[in-house]
């Protein structure tokens, strides 16, 4: 019981002594002593921290139970081994050292907890961070993704970065685009030269131009992330599903290499959606597809509010809309907006058959100030007027 008491004054009264270790004891014995009132030395008052009467109780109860002996002798006697384990825990090493970074990473991750990292302060000590600043590299990009940071800070620049950058030059990616390159896709460092080069020859060996494999690179980085056999399978998917030639394949891939690489469950349903719920044949989806292949991996709910404004509201065909895909890649409030002031001012005629013909291209084209001028002949006072009063 007595253990007890000491261990629970010990620990209430070890959180104040490394802030006030500031009293001489008179006594070092714990045994055969009589109780009795111990004498304190007492520093100057603390300006912040535990009330001076919480330190005085605190101080009378430990000097009453152990005679007068000091906090290390008795720390000591209840808890040896923890006082030599803590000892060897207070040398650390240097935190620059990648090795110490690593290590408290894995110990941080283990506890659950999420390492974070502030690129900018190893700048000036990692030759490759300085590089990659000089590339135009985002390294603020980078270190929100969890793990890139310690990626990053583990990669030589001449063994691990310099054959990559050879490597997209051979590829004709322009030397002002690799920093965007390497900020969207820092991942490519972790793949073998080998397999990159095997992916390339692979275009080469379906036929894409090389100003299509530079665009494909340069406009989507990750597609080098896709093995050979994924990418064919996809490309072949595209072919069989809108019926596409070997030369629309390449056409569609290289104006749009992100839908190659999307997510293929959205593009089956935005498919679904266009054909389906807009109301559009396989010949028209075909022609969609390669005017506007945007269109696959916008929101499919905004896409279908977009056509039935403008097919419902605005009287557009599938033709007309055919000739005007940028109607259905337009914001709808804008749309809105714009065709309902010209119904205001008896503009709103859309066939092309009539007299006061306005292309519905222009209802989605230039500012407001350049719609209003030249498109609705009118002036922006009656525009602004519109927009407070509709």
């Amino acid at each position: 019981m007595l253990f007890i008491k000491y261990s629970r004054i010990l620990k209430k009264s070890s959180q104040l002594y490394s802030k006030f270790n500031n009293y001489v004891p008179t006594k070092n014995s714990l045994r055969g002593l009589a109780r009795r009132k111990i004498e304190f030395k007492f520093l100057p008052e603390p300006l912040y921290g535990p009330k001076r009467d919480e330190i005085d109780m605190v101080k009378k109860e430990l000097a009453e139970l152990t005679g007068g002996m000091n906090m290390p002798q008795l720390q000591q006697i209840l808890e040896p081994h923890n006082r030599k384990t803590n000892s060897k825990q207070l040398t650390l090493p240097s935190q620059s050292s990648g090795k110490y970074l690593q290590k408290a990473t894995e110990e941080d991750n283990s506890r659950g907890l999420l390492a974070t990292y502030n690129l900018a302060a190893y700048v000036n000590k990692s030759d490759t961070l300085q590089q990659f600043l000089k590339l135009g590299v985002d390294l603020n990009h980078i270190e929100r993704k969890k793990g890139l940071p310690e990626f990053v800070l583990r990669l030589r620049f001449e063994e691990d970065v310099s054959p990559y950058l050879l490597f997209l030059k051979d590829q004709n990616v322009p030397a002002e685009r690799l920093g965007e390159f390497i900020t969207k896709n820092p991942l490519i460092f972790k793949v073998h030269l080998d397999d990159l080069q095997t992916r390339v020859n692979y275009l080469n060996a379906k036929k894409f131009s090389k100003a299509q494999i530079e665009r494909i690179l340069t406009s989507n980085p990750y597609w080098l992330m896709f093995s050979t056999r994924r990418i064919d399978r996809r490309l072949e998917f595209f072919q069989k599903e809108f019926r596409l030639a070997g030369a629309d394949v390449r056409f569609l891939a290289s104006k749009l290499p992100k839908l190659i690489t999307h997510n293929m469950d959205h593009i089956q349903k935005a498919t679904f959606c266009i054909r389906e719920e807009m109301g559009f044949n396989k010949d028209e989806i075909k022609c969609l597809l390669l005017a506007k292949p945007r269109l696959w991996i916008l929101k499919t709910d905004d896409l279908v509010e977009r056509f039935a404004y403008a097919h419902q509201e605005m009287n557009l065909s599938h033709q007309l809309i055919l000739k005007v895909t940028q109607i259905l890649t337009s914001r709808e409030f804008r749309l809105r907006e714009r065709h309902e002031f010209l119904k205001m001012l008896g503009r709103a005629q859309y066939d092309p058959e009539r007299d006061l013909y306005i292309s519905p291209k222009s209802l989605v084209e230039g500012n407001n100030y350049y719609f209003v001028r030249n498109i609705a002949k009118s002036d922006m006072e009656t525009f602004e007027l519109f927009l407070k009063t509709r």
